[in-house]
């Protein structure tokens, strides 16, 4: 009886798994309908995201009665180039632009200088009270900026410094390092605390230890929140409105505003010529750094 049972078994198991059930149609049903959800979903935030770039670049060609005449979605029956014309030399975009980078470029170099040491120093060196100085610094974070405009601009004033370009630098500075000191710790905890014990034994110093071994080691984090402060500096407004009256000193922010006219006319057409000239250098500008900035954003998700 024993033998005879366990021959019976394998035909018993082999004929199981001969015979698959097929998928039910229900589950089928189910997976294509997710499917075509999702590529909806997609769809839609593509129109969303593409569309206003499209429909900004085609106003860009049009004339001024074809705004007045024609509805706003409509496409130029012809490309206009002289709203480009009039867009670079009624916006001075040349000097304006100058103008942003002098400003954007000084005030990431110190707030990426200054907010990597404090990060380096609240994280890496032991010392009492760090915790409590790095909630301080990051505590800036929820300090609305409209909040300090007037009291900054009174003491640039007593100084003498307004309708410089250092005002704005300084502004920037402050309102860049809570973040990047907040940002710049979370890479510093992601580097193992050996290889800083390792440089101490070495005979390195803390400035040793910070330029040679801390500041490679994050430099795809430095990249990456020196963009986000680029970016954030470069498209800002209200600050570089508040502390400079001087058309020569204008950011390419302040100088769209040239478009307004006396009796609040705007010049449509060369005003959205201006901003294509803006937008689209940005995003060519994000497309060759894209890469690496999505590499700075992970560097620092995973300890060790």
């Amino acid at each position: 009886m024993a033998i005879s049972s366990g021959r019976a078994e394998p035909a018993v198991s082999t004929r199981r798994a001969r015979f698959t059930p097929a998928p039910p149609r229900r589950a089928r049903t189910v997976q294509l309908s997710r499917k075509t959800l999702t590529r909806s979903i997609i769809g839609i935030i593509l129109v969303v995201e593409i569309y206003p770039l499209f429909w900004l670049l085609t106003s860009s060609f049009k004339t001024e009665n074809a705004f007045v005449s024609q509805p706003l979605w409509t496409i130029p029956s012809k490309l206009d180039f002289g709203n480009y014309a009039s867009a670079w030399t009624t916006a001075h975009i040349p000097s304006d632009v100058m103008n942003s980078l002098i400003v954007t470029v000084s005030s990431v170099v110190v707030i990426l200088l200054l907010g990597s040491g404090a990060a380096f120093a609240l994280e890496v060196l032991v010392f009492k009270g760090r915790g409590g100085i790095l909630f301080f610094l990051v505590g800036g974070l929820m300090v609305p900026a409209q909040l300090v405009l007037l009291p900054l601009f009174e003491i640039y004033f007593k100084l003498g410094i307004d309708n410089t370009l250092l005002p704005m630098i300084i502004t920037y500075v402050g309102q860049g390092l809570p973040l990047t000191v907040f940002l710049m710790a979370t890479y510093f905890r992601s580097v193992p605390r050996e290889l800083f014990e390792a440089c101490a034994i070495d005979g390195g110093g803390t400035y040793r230890c910070f330029f040679s071994v801390a500041l490679p080691l994050v430099r795809n984090g430095i990249f990456t929140v020196g963009m986000l402060v680029f970016f954030s500096v470069f498209n800002d407004l209200l600050v570089a409105l508040t502390f400079n009256s001087k058309p020569s000193l204008s950011t390419i922010q302040v100088g769209l505003l040239n478009f307004n006219g006396q009796y609040g006319s705007v010049a449509y057409g060369p005003l959205f010529a201006a901003i294509s000239i803006v937008i689209f250098a940005l995003l060519l500008l994000y497309l060759f750094i894209n890469k690496q900035i999505m590499r700075g954003l992970t560097s620092g998700a995973v300890k060790g």
